[in-house]
């Protein structure tokens, strides 16, 4: 089955449209939820996000350590959202001083997120069940101001187009309508 990849600036309806092809799919559909409630406002974010997902889903909030989730959670239909809050927990979690930070310590980050995506992407790739990643596009905006931006935009950049090259259609959602790319 297919491994769909989602992305977009941020408000570009990337989730909604993520949401609706996996109930256009039909069956039943695991949601993983990378998000870390970190403070008030992201909490508030996830009820939303909760409250607006089919109650018949189940959901995995997790944002690393996938091996064995294809299996242990026997939905057809898979939804990851975001690679992008994804990568930002996982850089948060190494004991990493971005601001001073040698190149080294920074490949050794990244490859560490790969192999995250490239676990995840592993179980779904020659498999009868649908991955669906949601991400936001990170090269379309303004340069960060400060190091550990542009550390995250050029990781994810590099990720998103990593994943792309894997999946099997890329949408990119501008202002809440979809423009196939691949």
């Amino acid at each position: 089955m297919p491994i769909i990849m989602v992305t977009g600036g941020a408000r570009s309806g990337k989730s909604a449209y993520a949401e609706q092809r996996c109930n256009d799919m039909g069956g039943d559909v695991t949601y993983i939820a990378c998000a870390a409630i970190t403070d008030n406002d992201m909490a508030r974010r996830v009820a939303l996000h909760r409250a607006q997902r089919p109650a018949e889903w189940q959901t995995l909030e997790q944002y690393k350590d996938f091996n064995g989730a294809a299996e242990t959670y026997h939905s057809r239909v898979f939804l990851l959202d975001c690679i992008t809050t994804m990568i930002t927990n996982i850089m948060l979690d190494e004991p990493v001083d971005y601001d001073t930070c040698g190149t080294e310590e920074i490949a050794r980050v990244e490859a560490g997120i790969l192999k995250q995506i490239d676990g995840l992407i592993g179980q779904f790739k020659d498999s009868d069940k649908t991955l669906v990643a949601v991400t936001n596009e990170v090269g379309q905006g303004i340069v960060p101001a400060y190091r550990l931006g542009s550390i995250f935009r050029d990781i994810a950049g590099r990720m998103n187009q990593y994943i792309a090259a894997q999946a099997d259609e890329v949408i990119c959602m501008i202002s809440g309508l979809p423009l196939k790319l691949k």
